[in-house]
């Protein structure tokens, strides 16, 4: 008989760990140099606006602590409003505005789309799909300003008809989004073999197949978190936005009167905050959707 090879040369080299495509676009995204600058600023907003909400500061943005429009100084670091109002508390309680918005928005917005999107998707072609993509064309041929300042208008003093209005809006581009991977994804044979053993559709959708449109809707969730700060700008601005506090837009329309009399901190100081956190905000979703890429990741 031959003799046996010794055990330690019949013992087989582990298999090599495959990276999964998070670990692929955290090592893209660290790369890029852009994006980690850009979520640090992104981050900086958030530690303010936490700030805020945790009374840490510009617990003063609506007192009277001053003299009508008085100049930058120490107790005042962008000066007053015409009211006295201290307007370095008053944008730095609005980036909390911002933030609330932007946040609240993105996620049911993100949500609603995922759901919608992963049902139409996986019936195509059947009637579910069909009044989904009706209702889809519908909202999409009103335009998107007139619309939300309608339903803003409509719904009245209620503190989230802003939020209604936007979210009735920001789901349609998630569910066109998700609608074509689940399309691509329930031919899959994962898909197959659930159908085999008999488990059930609206489990096969949220178990195994929404789950991987994630990196859609993550870069999704923060496209809609900037399209919702501008939104809210917008409608402060015209007067059906934020009702019970203190907006960036808000602060521009107070300036519209100012800024004739020659007086520009409070258009500055909402104009340029708010610049910084778009700015920031769309680089690192642009760094995002880069890294979670598949065709880049595949190549990486």
């Amino acid at each position: 008989m031959n003799a046996q090879p010794p055990a330690s040369d019949t013992i087989a080299a582990p298999p090599e760990r495959r990276e999964s495509l998070w670990t692929k676009a955290a090592y893209k995204f660290r790369r890029d140099r852009v994006g980690v600058w850009s979520l640090a600023v992104v981050l900086v907003y958030m530690a303010i606006a936490l700030g805020v909400v945790f009374g840490w500061w510009a617990t003063s943005w609506a007192e009277l602590e001053g003299g009508k429009w008085e100049p930058p100084s120490a107790e005042h670091w962008f000066g007053t409003n015409i009211i006295g109002q201290d307007i370095f508390d008053r944008a730095i309680y609005s980036t909390r505005t911002s933030f609330e918005v932007g946040l609240v928005v993105a996620i049911l917005a993100t949500a609603l789309g995922a759901v919608l999107g992963a049902l139409a998707g996986f019936f195509s072609g059947s009637w579910t799909d069909e009044i989904i993509l009706w209702f889809m064309g519908v909202l999409d041929s009103i335009p998107f300003i007139l619309f939300v300042a309608a339903i803003a208008y409509s719904l009245g003093d209620t503190p989230y008809a802003m939020h209604v209005a936007m979210i009735s809006t920001f789901w349609i581009t998630a569910g066109r989004l998700v609608r074509g991977e689940v399309i691509k994804l329930r031919g899959q044979e994962y898909v197959e073999a659930a159908h085999a053993i008999g488990v059930p559709e609206l489990t096969i959708i949220f178990r195994h197949v929404l789950p991987n449109t994630s990196h859609i809707l993550l870069v999704q969730a923060t496209i809609t978190f900037v399209a919702a700060i501008k939104s809210e700008v917008i409608l402060s601005f015209l007067g059906i936005g934020v009702k019970d506090g203190m907006s960036w837009g808000l602060m521009i329309a107070e300036s519209t009167q100012e800024v004739l009399a020659g007086f520009f901190n409070n258009f500055l100081a909402a104009s340029v905050l708010l610049f910084g956190l778009v700015m920031a905000f769309n680089l690192f979703s642009d760094a995002l959707q880069d890294a979670l890429d598949p065709r880049t990741v595949a190549e990486s």
